[in-house]
């Protein structure tokens, strides 16, 4: 469990921004945080894991304390068993995949974990290969390798699929659930997209004007709930069947599968594209997702 509350002011385009954030994350749940560019969230990762100290407060995870201001501890981030992937990959480039691996290995650590990364991220192929060879989710599937290789208690993301194309980050996205719950991590994420969010968190917080203003399951934070009762939902298709009257399309919404009659032409929407859902509570309509939607 993670408890903290943090005080530091920031310097942004508009001025001094005061941030000030408190919550308690469970051990073992997928937090995502969202909110503008500019509004702190690289921040608060950045204090969590030990790279930036705040003004004023505290952290502690499962009862041991890894910062107070009020007690005057602040334990290096070396020491805080606490993965961090940022959204470049800081591969050595003289090294190959499983050197770069073994590289991150702790004094005296057995390199028994190095196998069991590269099979489990299906990084077989490529563990010869030095960084120059690989593409851009090649090279974020050994930096994501890397930061469990000292099997971290927690695991911190920075947007770290965001410059990736739709296919790679649905793919990577897949591959970050399977190591969370493989190695029970609790995983702490930051994001633009309301997609990715909903696919991969049990729990979002929103960061705006320096605090938490919203914390809940994706698909309740995200709901657009009108006067009219209207609510919009985000999902992947994951199932197209063609009925003679139009089609059955299958979203898959966060953890559920929510099947839509849709009378919308065949090529217009394919498996692997995000849609909205939007809802009267009595009739719903599929609409193809425009990408500002979610980002």
């Amino acid at each position: 469990m993670i408890d903290f509350s943090l005080k530091k002011k920031l310097n942004s385009e508009k001025g001094t921004l005061p941030l000030h954030i408190e919550a308690t994350i469970k051990q073992g749940s997928f937090v995502a945080v969202f909110g503008d560019s500019g509004a702190g969230k690289t921040s608060f990762l950045r204090m969590i894991s030990g790279l930036m100290p705040a003004d004023d407060g505290a952290i502690s995870v499962n009862d041991e304390i890894l910062f107070s201001t009020h007690n005057r501890i602040d334990i290096s981030p070396q020491k805080r068993n606490i993965g961090f992937l940022f959204q470049d990959y800081a591969l050595f480039p003289n090294m190959t995949v499983k050197e770069n691996l073994e590289y991150a290995l702790e004094k005296g650590q057995s390199k028994e974990i190095i196998s069991e990364l590269i099979s489990l991220i299906e990084l077989g192929d490529l563990q010869n290969q030095k960084p120059e060879k690989l593409s851009g989710g090649q090279k974020q599937r050994v930096a994501l390798a890397r930061t469990l290789v000292r099997r971290p208690k927690i695991l911190l993301l920075d947007e770290p699929f965001s410059s990736l194309d739709s296919k790679m980050r649905d793919k990577l996205q897949n591959y970050l659930l399977q190591v969370h719950q493989q190695y029970q991590l609790t995983t702490v994420f930051v994001s633009h997209s309301k997609s990715e969010i909903v696919k991969l968190a049990d729990r979002v917080l929103v960061l705006e004007n320096g605090s938490f203003v919203k914390d809940g399951h994706p698909e309740v934070v995200f709901s657009d709930v009108s006067q009219g009762q209207k609510i919009k939902l985000t999902g992947q298709v994951v199932e197209i069947i063609k009925e003679n009257t139009g089609f059955i399309i299958t979203v898959l919404i966060g953890t559920h599968l929510i099947k839509v009659d849709a009378s919308v032409d065949g090529e217009e929407i394919s498996v692997g594209d995000m849609v909205s859902l939007s809802s009267d509570l009595i009739n719903v309509s599929l609409n193809q997702s425009e990408s500002s939607l979610f980002y």
